[in-house]
């Protein structure tokens, strides 16, 4: 039987409680959570290091005294906006390189083991030329590896891949991710595994129905998800709504078979980080109440 351990990814609190002294302890004492995945969408890696540090000493002793933990960074929204390993500009590309070696060194700086998200988006122009496609593509699989060189010297132990809902932001379907990640850790220092987004099954040019099924998502690629997003969605789009009533009645995720899935694919032990996101004019009571609902709903069949 796989260990599945509850967390939240804390995007929710992005603009609204970005000091370490909220978000931690409304993360500790009103979600009664644990494991945190944390969105730098709160602190950009590249915040002049001595500007930043306060903060990382602040969220270091914080989370001490509330018993949090953070198991991973991650691209948030803003990251996401940029494409990132995939620019057309080879100049471009080698800021991306640089925005990731920051967000490396701001993960080690913080005492985390793990970082990644969003890797990179092709342009228009360039996904409709095969051959640039490809071209990219291996690009791509040597920048990443790059990255794991660096994440090694700062002693991170994984590098994190998120699967997209667009054809232009690869892997988006099962079989170009086992692709991926078969190239990749054969040159990388540190393995690159993938954060499932159950969320993402959405593809509107997926070329076959098992990459509209976020349990096959789940059941072909266990092994290699250390840990999820998830999110109730209704499968049409990229929805992140939280785990309520209302969304329960129209949403496909359900987290019996989220854990059946795991468990068929041979999953070992996955964190499961819960990734609402609200829109930045929700009431700031809305949004924590969603998440406490949220959190003990998933709790109800993980105890």
């Amino acid at each position: 039987m796989a260990k599945i351990v509850l967390g939240v990814n804390n995007c929710w609190a992005v603009k609204r409680f970005v000091e370490p002294e909220s978000w931690i302890e409304i993360t500790a004492t009103k979600f009664d959570i644990k494991y945190v995945q944390f969105s730098f969408d709160l602190l950009d890696p590249r915040t002049p290091i001595e500007i930043a540090k306060d903060y990382i000493d602040r969220c270091k002793d914080l989370l001490k005294e509330y018993g949090v933990e953070i198991h991973s960074t991650f691209t948030g929204l803003a990251a996401y906006s940029f494409n990132l390993l995939l620019h057309p500009d080879p100049l471009l590309r080698l800021d991306a390189l640089d925005w990731y070696c920051r967000a490396i060194e701001v993960t080690s700086l913080m005492g985390v083991k793990a970082t990644g998200g969003h890797i990179g988006a092709m342009s228009m122009r360039d996904y409709e030329n095969e051959d640039r496609r490809k071209l990219l593509l291996e690009i791509l699989i040597e920048e990443v590896a790059g990255l794991t060189a660096h994440a090694k010297t700062r002693g991170l132990n994984m590098i994190l891949w998120e699967p997209m809902p667009i054809s232009r932001e690869p892997p988006s379907s099962i079989e170009e991710a086992e692709t991926i990640i078969d190239k990749v850790n054969k040159i990388a220092k540190v393995p690159v595994k993938l954060c499932i987004d159950v969320g993402h099954a959405c593809n509107p040019k997926a070329s076959s129905t098992k990459d509209l099924d976020p349990y096959e998502w789940l059941r072909s690629l266990a092994k290699y998800t250390p840990c999820l997003h998830i999110q109730q969605t209704d499968g049409k789009a990229d929805r992140h709504w939280p785990f309520t009533e209302e969304y329960n009645k129209i949403g496909i995720i359900k987290p019996d078979k989220v854990i059946h899935a795991l468990e068929e694919g041979g999953a070992e032990e996955v964190y499961l980080f819960l990734e609402i996101i609200h829109p930045f004019e929700a009431r700031e009571e809305t949004v924590l109440s969603d998440i406490i609902k949220s959190v003990k709903y998933w709790k109800d069949y993980l105890s």
